[in-house]
C-alpha cells in the first residue's frame, strides 16, 4: 500500500484513550493514518474518544470494524480473555492484526490464532512491543555478538501493587503473569533464545481487593517466581506480582562468562543500560537511546509494514511460545511438576539502530499534536 490506512481500535477504554489513540493521532499528522473507526461496548467511551481524538465512524459491534472494506488494521485492545477470538475473526476477515498482549488466554486459542495468521492475507503484530526498544536492541547486540561471553543465567522482575479500574485483571485469565511477566518472559526468550522447560511457585497474598470502589474475590494467584530452561543451556527467572510497592535497579540482567549486561528501568519503559566487561574491569553506562520510545511502537511498526510491504520484525510464533511458556508455569506452580515446552521460535537478528534524531522528531511530533 501507498496510501495512508485506515485503523478500527477495538476497546477504547484506558489503553486505548492514555497510550494507542495519542500515538494514531500523531501517525495521522505524519500522513500514515487516513481515518479511525472506534468500537466499545461502552456508548459513553465512543463519544470521548469522538471528541478527544477526532474518531470518526463508532460501533458497538467488532463485526461492524471486520466488515468495514476501508479498516487496513485491527487493534485489539479489550480485556484479555477476548482477545483470541477477536484476533482470529479480523485475521479471518483479511485485516492486519495488532493484538495486546496476550494473544491469547489458553494453548488452545493460541494455535488457532496462529492458523488464522497463517492463513490470512494480514499481518499479525502481537504485544508487548519491547524487542523493538532502542535499548533492547543494543543489549540484544552485545550478547549476540559475544561481548559479554556465553550468557549462563538471566533476571527479569516488573510488578507493582496491581490495578484498580477493572475486576477481570483478579479472575481466571487475569492475573500479573498474564498482564505484566510477559514483558519479562518476551524480553528473556528474545536475548537468551527459547525455552524447554519451566518451573514455578505462586502464591496468593490478597484473596480480597477493592476494584471500582466495591470489594472483590480474587480468584488468581497475584505472586510468581519461574525459573527458565532456555534450550541453549542458560537458566533464567522471572519474578512478576500484583503486590510489588516500588523497587531500584536492572528491570533485566544477563550473565555471561565474560561479562554483565543490564537493561534499567523496565523493559517496556526503558532507561539504558550497564555493561561490565572483565577486559575492561569497570561498569560502563550507556545513556539510554529510548527516552522518546512509546511501547506502543508495535503499532507504528505495523502501519509502517502495511505501507511498505515488509513483514514485522516481531513474530507470531513468538508470541505462542511466550504464551506456552506462561500457562506452563502456572500449571508447574499447581502441580509442583517441571513443565516441558514444545514449542519454539526462530529468533530474528537484532535490527540496525534507528538515529537519535529520529527520536527527537517523534518526540516533537507528540508534543505538537499534544497542544
Amino acid at each position: 500500500m501507498s496510501a495512508p490506512v485506515t485503523i478500527g481500535v477495538i476497546g477504547c477504554g484506558s489503553v486505548a484513550q492514555n497510550a494507542y489513540l495519542p500515538l494514531i493521532v500523531n501517525l495521522r499528522a505524519q500522513g500514515k493514518v487516513a481515518g479511525i473507526v472506534g468500537c466499545d461496548v461502552d456508548p459513553a467511551r465512543l463519544e470521548a474518544v469522538q471528541s478527544k481524538f477526532g474518531v470518526g465512524r463508532v460501533t458497538t459491534d467488532p463485526e461492524d470494524v471486520f466488515r468495514d472494506p476501508e479498516v487496513d488494521i485491527v487493534l485489539v485492545l479489550t480485556s484479555m480473555p477476548e482477545h483470541g477470538a477477536l484476533t482470529i475473526r479480523a485475521l479471518e476477515a483479511g485485516k492486519n492484526v495488532l493484538v495486546e498482549k496476550p494473544m491469547a488466554t489458553s494453548l488452545e486459542e493460541g494455535r488457532r490464532v496462529l492458523a488464522a495468521a497463517e492463513a490470512s492475507t494480514g499481518l499479525l503484530v502481537c504485544a508487548p512491543h519491547v524487542q523493538l526498544s532502542p535499548d533492547f536492541q543494543q543489549m540484544y547486540e552485545a550478547i549476540d555478538s559475544g561481548r559479554i561471553g556465553r550468557p549462563l543465567l538471566g533476571r527479569a522482575r516488573y510488578g507493582w501493587n496491581g490495578p484498580d479500574w477493572s475486576s477481570w485483571f483478579y479472575a481466571p485469565g487475569g492475573g500479573p503473569l498474564f498482564d505484566l511477566g510477559v514483558y519479562n518472559v518476551t524480553s528473556l526468550t528474545g536475548l537468551i533464545g527459547p525455552v524447554r522447560r519451566v518451573t514455578c511457585l505462586s502464591t496468593l497474598t490478597r484473596p480480597e481487593r477493592v476494584v471500582e470502589g466495591e470489594l472483590i474475590q480474587v480468584q488468581t494467584d497475584d505472586t510468581f517466581q519461574i525459573v527458565l530452561e532456555h534450550e541453549s543451556g542458560a537458566l533464567s527467572t522471572v519474578t512478576t506480582a500484583f503486590g510489588m510497592q516500588k523497587y531500584r535497579g536492572a528491570a533485566v540482567e544477563v550473565y555471561g562468562l565474560e561479562g554483565t549486561i543490564q537493561l534499567m528501568g523496565d523493559d517496556w519503559a526503558p532507561a539504558g543500560l550497564e555493561y561490565w566487561s572483565n577486559d575492561v574491569g569497570a561498569w560502563q553506562v550507556f545513556e539510554s537511546q529510548s527516552s522518546y520510545w512509546p511501547w506502543t511502537d508495535g503499532l507504528a511498526h505495523l502501519v509502517d509494514c502495511v505501507l511498505t510491504g515488509q513483514q514485522p520484525y516481531t513474530r507470531p510464533d513468538q508470541a505462542f511460545h511466550v504464551l506456552e511458556i506462561m500457562l506452563g508455569a502456572m500449571r508447574a506452580a499447581e502441580t509442583g511438576v517441571t513443565q516441558e515446552i514444545e514449542s519454539t521460535f526462530d529468533r530474528q537478528p537484532p535490527r540496525p539502530r534507528a538515529r537519535r534524531a529520529d527520536a527527537h522528531l517523534v518526540h516533537d511530533r507528540v508534543h505538537e499534536d499534544a497542544q
